[in-house]
């Protein structure tokens, strides 16, 4: 691949937006468990509720401050690298930035204080209305920006004038064909995201013989959470597929590897696209499968990349990247039921699942970059869908200058990962206090 100029300003926002949704994709639900822990002490007045909030809105003020740092510096390359965006499309973009801006800064940020230090200093009425602004304000944010982003890939409520886009209905605009979508698949990643960093990191501390009932009862949280919502995001996302197919459908035929339109499509497991020759090489394939689960009939005709003269997505990295997404939600299944199971029967998970818990801890990452990808790539060579490819929206910056910001970034961006992390693993160690009975099990601690 030639590291032109284009190329590298997509790698760097792609770098970007990678660093920076990891944080979002936290916040956005950890809200949400905070007002489930501040409710849950109102009704029971169970201090251990309040140790579980106390010790977890550090962990998201942490990562609302990194969500919004990182967010600032991805709007930035706008109009350094992709000045034509703006330019066509800034009557539509900029509105939609500017309310998910002043949506995170005069929801989030100004009651995310009275979450962190308020507790003594206002009333408890007071401190649980600030988590329900916070937790609202972390969503209507997102709403904002998946509003945005599914435009994007589905645009609606608009007519070009002179080149650039000007609103004919902003509820078609807000409310475009896959929005909904989006949407819902969003803020469930999210949810199950903060799930397994709840039920890792609390077995982190269980492990570590930190057992107190704050930690128990954050890992049940967390357990049941995931538990219940893997089997929803796998319904909604087939939803989301079947939107996609009806008006992206050859980023479908870059998910499934089609080639060529065929009725009765197989189900690609494993293959290496092969774009030279348009095929798939060394494929493993379950015959008429894909045509079923995405038309709902076994002789369903999927269309195939060579019916698309205008250009398609980079098939191997959309192929892979999709089932990088279903693999770890596969994984995220097993475990979450096998842990809830457990915490059924057993009263506690075993110590080698628990382990495995805390290897899943970031394991909502993986899967939400790799459907970020998906979303993305797959849009190519489209910035706005059949309204603005991405070659017309570049600048014409020199590629050595992208390349050296683009160092510069990286740098940065691993350092400050490998710090979050570090720090949130720290905040877990710092807050342990071993019991005297280390062997007690959840079901006894929370009893």
């Amino acid at each position: 691949m030639e590291l032109d100029a284009i190329t590298l300003a997509r790698i760097q926002f792609g770098a970007n937006i990678t660093f920076h949704i990891l944080f979002p994709t936290i916040s956005i639900a950890m809200g949400w468990m905070l007002l489930f822990f501040k409710l849950r002490y109102n009704k029971t007045r169970d201090n251990a509720w309040m140790d579980a909030y106390g010790f977890w809105v550090k962990v998201f003020a942490l990562t609302f401050a990194l969500g919004v740092v990182s967010g600032i510096t991805m709007s930035f390359q706008f109009g350094t690298n992709w000045p034509g965006y703006m330019q066509t499309v800034g009557n539509i973009a900029g509105p939609l930035l500017a309310y998910e801006v002043l949506t995170a800064f005069f929801l989030e940020a100004t009651f995310l204080g009275i979450m962190l230090f308020g507790q003594k200093r206002v009333s408890n009425r007071v401190h649980t209305l600030a988590t329900v602004l916070v937790a609202g304000g972390t969503t209507v944010s997102a709403f904002w920006i998946i509003a945005l982003n599914s435009w994007m890939q589905t645009p609606a409520g608009f007519e070009m004038i002179n080149g650039q886009a000007h609103v004919t209905n902003w509820l078609e605009v807000i409310f475009n064909p896959s929005m909904p979508y989006r949407l819902t698949h969003m803020l469930l990643a999210s949810g199950l995201t903060i799930a397994f960093l709840i039920s890792g990191v609390s077995a982190y501390r269980w492990l570590r013989g930190d057992r107190v009932p704050a930690v128990a009862k954050a890992m049940k949280s967390g357990v049941f959470l995931a538990a219940l919502l893997i089997p929803v995001q796998i319904f909604v996302g087939d939803m989301h597929g079947l939107n996609t197919l009806h008006h992206q459908p050859e980023k479908i035929a870059a998910v499934e590897g089609v080639w060529n339109t065929e009725k009765g499509a197989p189900l690609t497991l494993f293959a290496i696209p092969n774009e030279e020759t348009r095929s798939n090489d060394y494929a493993i394939t379950v015959p008429k499968l894909a045509s079923l689960i995405l038309t709902h009939s076994i002789d369903g005709e999927l269309k195939g990349l060579n019916e698309f003269k205008d250009g398609h997505p980079p098939v191997a990295k959309v192929f892979w990247s999709f089932r990088v997404m279903v693999a770890m939600g596969m994984l995220m299944l097993a475990i979450a039921w096998l842990a809830a199971w457990q915490l059924k029967k057993r009263g506690e998970p075993a110590a080698w699942l628990q382990r495995l818990l805390i290897a899943m801890t970031f394991s909502g990452w993986i899967a939400t970059v790799a459907g970020w990808y998906v979303t993305e790539m797959g849009r190519q060579p489209w910035l706005v869908y059949g309204v603005l490819t991405t070659a017309q929206a570049a600048s014409k910056v020199p590629a050595p200058m992208i390349l050296t910001t683009l160092i510069m970034y990286l740098a940065l961006y691993v350092v400050l990962l490998l710090s979050y992390v570090s720090v949130v693993f720290y905040l877990a160690r710092k807050a342990g206090r071993p019991v005297a009975q280390p062997s007690a099990n959840l079901k006894e601690v929370t009893a």
